[in-house]
């Protein structure tokens, strides 16, 4: 028996089957991974389930009586729950309020927070949630954001929990953490749908794994009987090599340097310096990358670089001249490129086509302009050469609205356009946030062929395995200032993990 079946669903948008007659089981209690590449229908399936798309055919089962969800209110009453890729909370409410909206209890029209506070404090105890319940949203953590995603679904005591991609924005503590708490709740009856493009997760969590390959079902796995291997070729249609091959650095001039570098925190924060004293420089013909737990000063210090911020003091050195006080747009004609954190905030515009937003860096220069007006022939021939050698998937080609393509292609979208304006300096940060296995392995070859060509390279990753994999050479981040520089083929996980938890340092010269 299946605590949810959906069977033969097909969901469609303009020009593109996003789930082509696919049938999916549940059982109670497990924990049933959904893979697949970008853009393959998993999100939009767990939307269908979810109740925010109508499919055009197809049914949903619970205990195997039909029921119709036509939005998520229909979702929580059946116990369904969802831990959106991008979380879903009011920003200036308190951990708190965000919990309970939507299901509050009010006496005469006043809120009546006592019990829900009391059955809040007891989930996040149960479950090892060291969290603030009147702290505002806006003032804590991403990884601390999500647990406020499960704990709304705790509350509303789901018993069927869709997380999609939930640790593409956690440190590898808090992904342990969270793998741990999916396995408790299992074990407890929860039955758990887990979106990821992870292979490790996978094989450390989930019961069984299906996959799916441009809309369509591939196949069910039980994941004890199966390998990384199997499931990646399922996934992509091809052998994938997991390990990357890569020659010797050959690391040449100094292409940027940055010198003693200083942020002041804001008084209506928690009054620590945001940067302290940082100095570092990259060279030609190799990847730097600063490695950290999120909210150690890498965003800060990415925001300084690329004049997104302002500095206190100390100087950013691009090829010897001082950029300190340069614009955003004289940087960039620096040779500066940036793969920015947040794609939706810093990295599209997401109502604008996916044609204009590869042009977002050079519209104003000759080849795309005439007299202050946009030539949309060359537009569109720029966009259709970069679609095809970036491999960027759309259901109307470069007309796609940015909003309507799946978040690994937006990244794709991001990655083509900084390359393709052939910097000196690519600053790349997260650039494999929520990609699958056949997309990182390229994204990695792209970056190894910027250091390859001659061109700097300064990765910030939260993901330990890229980190090592990657970098010729590793600085860590600890509380804004940089505790260590290491070599990857001389330092271990357990190592890196104690320098970014300020358990262990070094001193460390520019």
């Amino acid at each position: 028996m299946y605590i949810i079946e959906m069977r033969n669903i097909t969901k469609k948008f303009p020009g593109i089957i996003a789930n082509d007659d696919i049938t999916l089981q549940l059982k109670k209690g497990e924990i049933h991974a959904l893979l697949g590449e970008n853009g393959a229908g998993k999100s939009t399936l767990m939307g269908v389930l979810f109740g925010l798309y109508k499919p055009e055919q197809g049914n949903i089962f619970k205990d195997e009586k039909e029921v119709n969800i036509s939005g998520p209110n229909d979702a929580n009453i059946l116990g369904i729950g969802m831990v959106h890729q991008h979380f879903k909370l009011v920003h200036n409410f308190t951990v708190l309020e965000n919990i309970v909206l939507g299901v509050e209890t009010t006496s005469n029209g006043i809120l009546q927070m006592k019990n829900a506070k009391e059955k809040i404090l007891a989930l996040s105890k149960k479950y090892g949630f060291d969290i603030d319940i009147d702290e505002e949203i806006r003032n804590i953590s991403v990884g601390m954001q999500q647990r406020v995603e499960i704990l709304k679904m705790l509350y509303r005591d789901n018993e069927i929990l869709i997380f999609d991609e939930p640790t593409a924005v956690l440190t590898p503590q808090e992904i342990d953490a969270l793998m741990k708490t999916m396995k408790d709740m299992a074990a407890e009856g929860k039955s758990i749908l887990f979106i990821t493009h992870k292979l490790d997760e996978i094989m450390q969590v989930a019961d069984r794994c299906s996959v799916l390959r441009k809309g369509k079902m591939i196949g069910t796995v039980d994941v004890s009987s199966t390998t990384k291997e199997d499931l990646s070729e399922m996934m992509v249609g091809r052998k994938v090599i997991l390990s990357l091959e890569k020659n010797e650095a050959k690391p040449g001039d100094t292409i940027l340097e940055i010198k003693n570098l200083n942020q002041r925190g804001k008084l209506d924060e928690s009054g620590k310096d945001k940067l302290k004293n940082i100095s570092f420089t990259v060279k030609a013909g190799e990847i730097l990358c600063i490695a950290g737990i999120e909210g150690n000063g890498q965003t800060d210090l990415v925001y300084a670089l690329t004049g997104l911020s302002p500095i206190d003091s100390g100087e950013i050195i691009m090829e010897n001249k001082d950029i300190s006080k340069s614009t955003i747009r004289k940087r960039t004609e620096s040779g500066i490129a940036h793969i920015p954190e947040d794609r939706h905030k810093h990295g599209l515009v997401l109502d604008y086509s996916l044609g204009y937003n590869l042009i977002l860096q050079n519209y104003y220069t000759k080849p795309f302009q005439k007299v202050g007006f946009l030539k949309r022939l060359a537009i569109s021939e720029h966009a259709r050469k970069l679609i095809k050698r970036f491999d960027i998937r759309s259901g109307q080609g470069e007309d796609t609205p940015a909003r309507n393509m799946s978040g690994g292609n937006q990244q794709k979208i991001i990655i083509a356009r900084e390359i393709d304006c052939d910097p000196k300096l690519l600053v790349a940060v997260q650039p494999t946030r929520g990609l699958d296995v056949g997309a990182i392995e390229y994204i990695h070859r792209q970056l190894l062929a910027q250091r390859d060509s001659g061109k700097a390279v300064l990765l910030i990753s939260l993901e330990l395995e890229e980190v090592m994999n990657v970098a010729d050479r590793i600085l860590v981040m600890y509380e804004g200032e940089i505790v260590a520089d290491v070599n990857p083929k001389e330092v271990t996980f357990q190592e890196l993990g104690l320098y970014m938890s300020g358990a262990k340092r070094d001193e460390v010269g520019a």
